[in-house]
């Protein structure tokens, strides 16, 4: 089944935040990785990660490096301070709507 791109556009910075916050990721290794984990629902294309990639390094949420890894050259991207301090918020706002939604189609109460 394929997901309106309305709900996925609306966690793609959380997800991309939450990825970094792992640790420093070329773009790739950030679309096989968010494939993978979601088993296909984010099969992102590099003209939907990029971007999303720089407007984040725009507004200082991640910055970009380059670096060489058996002998090709890649640009990674790392999480900085005020990233880690807007994935808390991210973070926060999703787990709200989604108890929110959970709770509006039948599932438990909201604690």
């Amino acid at each position: 089944m394929e997901l309106d791109k309305n709900l996925i556009g609306g966690s793609t910075r959380l997800l991309l935040l939450a990825l970094l916050d792992e640790g420093d990721r070329y773009g790739y290794d950030i679309i096989r990785t968010l494939a993978e984990r979601s088993q296909n629902v984010f099969a992102f294309k590099e003209g939907t990660l990029y971007p999303v990639l720089h407007k984040l390094e725009a507004e200082g949420c991640i910055r970009a490096y380059e670096k060489v890894v058996d002998g090709r050259r890649r640009r990674y991207y790392s999480i900085t301070r005020k990233g880690k301090e807007q994935l808390a918020r991210e973070r926060t706002q999703w787990e709200t709507f989604s108890a929110a939604v959970t709770q509006i189609l039948g599932g438990p109460a909201l604690a």
